[in-house]
């Protein structure tokens, strides 16, 4: 894998994915979206609603990750402290963002106004707004933390808007190949086609169909001729030793 690709960080915050109520759908969209555009999602932490826990969380990732993002925590109720969390991790006090403060009142109508809606606009001082298309309560960059909503279609139209704002390297490549054996059958190759080829991630994913034990097999990387080579070691392998495969495109 590229040393020189942008990396991410990604926090995702609440209790309620904690306990099992909430499906976490966020991190796969966001890895998925950032390894198209170059960026690798190295790691993802999951919090509670609570403020050491999420300060410890984005100031460990912010000084590992090119980028950090963050989800959940920024609506109006008592739980939500994202928005603090963030302005004490980066050391900057709160205030009142005039433009957010803006746009949720012209959004409004006067008798649904109140302090729990428009605490959606306080966020650390000199922090840049992310558009909200979606709900109009707008998330917000401040160094290298971009904080966002946690409902999956709000953080992605959300995304979407930011994206181009994100500088990535070169796109990371995937291919797998789907291979009909149990997963230790082939797990010594394995170990030795990744020494041969550090550029590559390999993963290893069994799964049993109809009776039959199978792995896939996925290599990652920005060059595409080290998956092709990775791909070919992994081939010679199976095919001397009479497994079935398949190969799946490039993605």
């Amino acid at each position: 894998m590229s040393e020189t690709n942008p990396t991410a960080g990604l926090v995702v915050v609440g209790n309620e994915i904690l306990s099992g109520r909430t499906a976490d759908a966020n991190m796969s969209y966001l890895g998925q979206a950032l390894g198209a555009l170059g960026i690798r999602l190295v790691e993802a932490r999951v919090v509670a609603d609570e403020e050491a826990s999420i300060v410890e969380a984005v100031n460990a990732l912010r000084a590992r990750c090119t980028y950090v993002f963050t989800t959940g925590g920024i609506g109006p109720t008592h739980d939500d402290i994202t928005s603090a969390c963030v302005a004490a991790a980066v050391g900057r006090p709160m205030e009142r963002n005039k433009e957010a403060e803006r746009r949720l009142l012209a959004f409004y109508p006067p008798e649904k106004v109140n302090e729990a809606r428009m605490k959606m606009a306080d966020m650390p001082v000199g922090a840049e707004l992310i558009d909200n298309p979606v709900s109009v309560a707008p998330g917000f960059r401040v160094e290298n933390v971009y904080v966002l909503p946690g409902v999956p279609r709000i953080m992605q139209a959300m995304f979407e808007l930011l994206r181009h704002r994100l500088k990535g390297g070169a796109p990371l490549r995937s291919k797998t190949v789907v291979c009909y054996c149990g997963e230790g059958e082939i797990a010594t190759a394995l170990g030795a086609i990744q020494k041969d080829h550090p550029g590559v991630d390999i993963g290893s994913y069994p799964f049993m169909r109809m009776g039959t034990p199978g792995t896939s097999i996925v290599f990652r990387s920005t060059d595409e001729a080290a998956i092709a080579s990775a791909t070919s070691a992994l081939l010679e392998e199976t095919r001397s030793r009479g497994f079935e495969t398949d190969e799946q495109m490039l993605a």
